[in-house]
């Protein structure tokens, strides 16, 4: 399957809300029970990009959004604004093919050009597949929270891993540029 990544767009939030709603009906990746609205995903988007996180789309060669994802804040707190956590959504037919790769390689690429030290991936249902992506992404695992969510019946644990972006902690940053200016209080 080919495909391309591009920046996402309000244009693509229909789109993204529905593969959203997929994962959120019938995953475990997103401990949401009910997904959210259009309307709310819009929401969700702009105040991601408002904040100048990367919000990546993958489509196909007709446009059509196969997968998409973005960073953003892992807690708000002046003192995390080094730490971001991503998230990635696929299109069920888009599983396996590499998308979802390509997309947390770009992510990475991008939060390490913004600054950023360090970045977390908290994964629901502690997936086997998203780990391995993770770790092939140079991820280590730093903790497992067992039964921390509830959802189609059964008890799900949650997986934390982490990767040094860039200088990570052998340097210290510039509180003066971004994303040092995020939260700063």
């Amino acid at each position: 399957m080919s495909f391309l990544l591009r920046d996402a767009s309000q244009a693509d939030i229909s789109a993204i809300a529905g593969i959203y709603r997929e994962a959120v009906l019938n995953g475990v990746a997103s401990y949401e029970i009910a997904p959210p609205s259009e309307v709310e995903m819009a929401q969700r988007f702009s105040a991601i990009v408002s904040q100048h996180y990367p919000y990546i789309a993958a489509v196909n060669g007709d446009g059509i959004l196969l997968g998409y994802a973005y960073a953003s804040a892992f807690r708000t707190r002046p003192a995390y604004r080094w730490l971001v956590e991503d998230s990635i959504y696929l299109a069920p037919e888009a599983r396996g093919r590499g998308i979802g790769k390509a997309l947390l390689t770009e992510l990475i690429e991008r939060c390490t050009v913004l600054g950023f030290r360090q970045m977390a991936a908290v994964i629901g249902g502690a997936s086997p597949a998203s780990i391995a992506l993770h770790r092939g992404a140079g991820f280590d695992e730093v903790g497992l929270m067992r039964g921390t969510g509830y959802k189609h019946g059964r008890w799900l644990d949650t997986m934390f891993m982490q990767r040094a972006l860039g200088e990570g902690m052998t340097t210290n940053p510039d509180a003066a540029a971004y994303p040092g200016t995020l939260f700063a209080g």
